[in-house]
């Protein structure tokens, strides 16, 4: 299920690219699978195992175009390991809301993009997420948890006082913000209740078959609750 548009992002094959706090990788696998030169920086380092060895499987299955390269980083996001200008594309999907000094890592985004390059950043939509944490303090009230809601105004400020220009904004996974709500409603750890079992194959069934019917639900449900809010920035040459 990926969050980021790289045709927006304008993603191409040969670029190198980050996936800073790239979870399982699921964006990470998409623009290796483009043919981009890869970076999945990650502070979780079974996360990061796991990530590793599937860009290996995609290699042995002949997945990815011959040249794309892809590698695995463990680290901090207040002080990414990785050159001035480094990276012609960057991705940080759903982690900005993780980090306790976002300022900072914000600035390291900033730093390791290239002059010209683009960065795409995903964070929980302000209304979907504020009714989780009115429904549910379990949902956020974890260790590595969500700390903070985002507006769409305080983001894009942010970003653009250190140094970018916003470029395109979107929002995505209409479909995924109810399910959250039951979650948060019959307990976020409670799987087995048949709401959330039955909305949750509803899911499954959107992301492996993606049918026309639940395509076009997604598209009239992500402007008005789609559960991310997507931002793309451009660092002025």
């Amino acid at each position: 299920m990926l969050t980021v548009d790289f045709d927006r992002l304008g993603l191409r094959p040969g670029e190198r690219v980050l996936d800073m706090g790239c979870g399982a990788g699921r964006h990470a696998f998409e623009m290796y699978r483009r043919g981009a030169d890869v970076v999945a920086f990650d502070q979780d380092a079974d996360e990061l195992a796991g990530v590793r060895d599937l860009f290996g499987a995609m290699k042995e299955a002949g997945e990815v175009p011959a040249g794309a390269e892809a590698d695995t980083k463990e680290g901090d996001a207040l002080g990414l390991p990785f050159a001035d200008g480094e990276f012609d594309r960057v991705v940080a999907a759903e982690v900005l809301e993780h980090i306790p000094a976002d300022l900072q890592a914000i600035d390291e985004l900033v730093r390791v993009l290239r002059p010209g390059g683009t960065l795409a950043v995903s964070v929980p939509r302000w209304l979907p997420e504020a009714i989780c944490w009115q429904l549910s303090t379990e949902y956020h009230d974890t260790p590595g948890g969500h700390i903070r809601i985002y507006t769409d105004k305080e983001l894009v400020t942010k970003v653009t006082n250190a140094g970018l220009e916003l470029v395109g904004k979107d929002y995505a996974h209409g479909l995924h913000a109810p399910y959250w709500w039951i979650k948060c409603a019959v307990g976020v750890r409670n799987d087995d209740h048949p709401l959330a079992r039955a909305y949750h194959r509803l899911l499954v069934w959107e992301i492996m078959k993606q049918p026309r019917a639940l395509r076009l639900a997604g598209r009239v449900l992500d402007p008005l609750i789609g559960k991310s809010l997507v931002l793309y920035f451009r660092k002025p040459a």
